[in-house]
């Protein structure tokens, strides 16, 4: 393990002009460019031609998190803003967006050396209603506060609320407000399930008629949970990626996805974007522990370095048919985990055998992640874009990566 943590983040930098940060979207989604490495050449496409590149027989996994209105402003009797930024319930995600009043939240707060004590208070309308929501915090340490809200009349949900409340949290990068457009745009078009504060952008890139375009040429779908975190933004700072604290992120996964993907077996297996990928990948994981562990085991956690630990040498059909022992002997239906993966070069993937990705941040662990699936050529790739006009991070242009 001691190779893959002394990796020194500054290999993973490239000179990346403001001016090549795409600000805003595309008027259409699937009109992005679509930088495109197969049988190790790179081309130029765009991306309502993906379907012409991807390898036949192609089950393609989308992550279906939803984007909440993780931004709360609210505004002292001083005139002092404090931002209050949403980043996971301290309870199931389900049970804290129908909750009534009150729910505690993990948050960060900005501007909170002017918030000593006290509730903050906002007045809204929700569908017309006059609502006031408070927020209380309770502890605070190093990484966020503990925040309870509260909200008269407490018979609504907390994502009514929030929806009424909250804007969409845009990645810091974009330097900008949201405006009304984002709501639509930093939301992909098969987002179902509330608990994001980042899009899984790969997924921009999708519309409804290209994906019915992609099912009559014969690709299967299918669909995963990872409510992405504030953490996907944070670059690593640490000299080495050793140091780097990975964040953990919640992932649900249907019993019968595990189902296809050992029915998958020998076919590519191509995620749309690296919270997919994470997601795909931890489930080899958590099949590995259920293994050396037991049924019994509980929670299902995987730790940011325990693929680079001694384990078990386990096929990827024997890992998934763990987990389906374990929801079978619990009767679920569904796969409830967590997972801090770090996916960095010298990670074998177990599951995937593609990638949809977005162009990355530079010292990003997400940077690691496209390395480890294709190595060096990464540089080449990136080269390629900044040289041909490719717009780059959460709104910009797209890549699928098909390694030998």
């Amino acid at each position: 393990m001691t190779a893959v943590k002394d990796i020194s983040i500054e290999a993973y930098d490239y000179p990346l002009p403001e001016e090549r940060i795409a600000k805003y979207p595309l008027p259409e989604r699937d009109a992005s460019k679509l930088l495109v490495l197969k049988d190790n050449q790179i081309s130029e496409s765009q991306f309502k031609h993906v379907g012409d590149f991807l390898p036949p027989d192609a089950l393609l996994v989308f992550n279906e998190t939803k984007v909440i209105r993780a931004r709360l402003q609210f505004h002292k009797a001083t005139g002092s803003r404090i931002e209050v930024f949403c980043l996971e319930p301290e309870q199931d995600y389900q049970m804290a967006f129908s909750a009534c009043s009150p729910v505690r939240w993990k948050c960060l707060i900005g501007n909170a050396k002017r918030w000593k004590e006290g509730k903050l208070a906002m007045e809204l309308k929700v569908n017309g209603e006059a609502v006031t929501l408070y927020a209380e915090r309770l502890m605070q340490n190093d990484q966020y506060a503990e925040i309870e809200f509260s909200w008269e009349p407490a018979n609504l949900s907390f994502a009514a609320v929030l929806e009424a409340a909250g804007e969409i949290p845009l990645p810091p990068y974009l330097h900008r407000d949201a405006e009304p457009d984002d709501r639509d745009r930093y939301q992909t078009v098969f987002a179902r399930y509330d608990g994001s504060v980042a899009a899984p952008t790969a997924g921009l890139h999708f519309t409804k008629s290209l994906i019915e375009a992609l099912h009559e040429k014969g690709f299967t779908f299918d669909e995963v949970t990872l409510h992405v975190g504030a953490g996907t933004f944070r670059p690593v700072a640490t000299e080495t990626i050793g140091e780097h604290a990975m964040h953990s992120e919640t992932i649900i996964v249907r019993k019968s996805l595990i189902q296809n993907l050992i029915k998958q077996i020998g076919k590519p297996v191509v995620p749309v974007g690296t919270t997919s990928t994470r997601t795909l990948e931890s489930l080899y994981w958590i099949g590995v522990m259920l293994k050396e562990q037991g049924l019994e085991l509980r929670p299902l956690h995987v730790e940011q370095w325990f693929p680079y630990e001694e384990h078990h040498q386990i096929s990827s059909a024997e890992a998934l048919q763990h987990i389906l022992d374990y929801l079978e002997k619990h009767d679920l239906t569904r796969l409830e985990a967590s997972t801090a993966l770090m996916i960095a070069p010298s990670y074998k993937m177990r599951i995937i055998t593609g990638l949809i990705t977005n162009f990355h941040q530079p010292k990003s662990t997400l940077l690691l992640l496209v390395s480890a699936l294709i190595g060096e050529r990464w540089k080449d790739c990136y080269r390629f874009a900044l040289e041909h006009g490719f717009r780059f991070l959460s709104y910009g242009d797209s890549c699928l990566f098909l390694p030998n």
